[in-house]
């Protein structure tokens, strides 16, 4: 898909809704395999203005959050014993800290997506759901590959044991990646909506870091302040994950489907936020 760069301004109240009806009507009449393929031809765009058009950029996808989780893993290995609640300890901190860096990226790289593209809704069968969900899509290919990767390496080298129930892992997973994306559409719109909001987001994935089970299970902790913990979704995918990776042997506290509704949810509410983004985009 090309995107040439000329200059468009809707100039009156009834062009724009007219502009707006058209788009609406063109998207829906895509199909799946149209809207596929818009998406596949943002995420190859994205990838070469992120990372240049060599090879070896594509690399960085899954390079950063290697350089990332590796950095963690080599503190942890030297500041800590080899075992932890008897989980080995490189095995605990991969299966929770790729977690929250899915989640860091999904946001805060999908709050962008329409400033740093809005060239491109120039056309008419680009949406801005587009953009979210193809930048969505590439980080979330980025750290599961890399997730991959460096559990492959800890695998090889007798750190940590291959996955007891993959299913379970591949639950929480993808769960955590819908909420994430659910996040990144609703701090998208709202930031679009009001430009203040972006200054806290970086703050909020912080907190995320010792609330959402990174460095603790549910099991550690007294039975009252884990009743509150639970109340985070993001702790049920972090269990679901360690859960699948451990066994039944290590007790992990999950509800599948609480996570799962509360993703819904921020989807829906994200949805709704984006929709009348267009709009207020001035494209040039």
């Amino acid at each position: 898909m090309a995107f040439p760069g000329e200059r468009f301004r809707l100039s009156t109240a009834s062009e724009h809704t007219a502009g707006q009806r058209a788009v609406g009507q063109h998207a829906v009449g895509l199909g799946a395999r149209g809207h596929l393929r818009i998406i596949w031809a943002l995420l190859l765009r994205e990838l070469a203005t992120r990372y240049g058009r060599d090879n070896l950029g594509f690399l960085w996808v899954i390079g950063e959050p290697l350089v990332f989780a590796g950095g963690v893993l080599v503190l942890w290995n030297f500041a800590r014993p080899p075992y932890e609640h008897g989980i080995p300890v490189l095995a605990f901190v991969i299966t929770g800290y790729m977690p929250i860096i899915l989640v860091r990226h999904m946001i805060a790289h999908g709050m962008y997506a329409v400033r740093v593209n809005q060239g491109l809704l120039y056309h008419r069968q680009v949406t801005v759901l587009h953009l979210f969900v193809a930048r969505a899509l590439l980080e979330f290919v980025g750290v599961t590959l890399a997730f991959v990767v460096i559990g492959a390496g800890l695998m090889l080298f007798g750190a940590m044991a291959p996955p007891q129930n993959l299913p379970l892992v591949y639950g929480g997973w993808f769960i955590l990646a819908a909420i994430s994306l659910g996040l990144a559409l609703i701090f998208g719109g709202l930031s679009e909506i009001f430009p203040f909001v972006e200054r806290f987001v970086a703050v909020i994935t912080y907190i995320l870091v010792p609330l959402s089970g990174t460095f603790y299970m549910a099991a550690w902790l007294p039975p009252p302040l884990r009743q509150a913990a639970l109340y985070l979704p993001f702790l049920h995918c972090v269990e679901m994950i360690r859960g699948g990776f451990f066994g039944e042997f290590t007790p992990t506290y999950y509800d599948a489907a609480y996570a799962a509704a509360w993703a819904a949810g921020f989807i829906v509410v994200g949805l709704a936020l984006v929709r009348g983004v267009r709009s207020r985009v001035e494209i040039e």
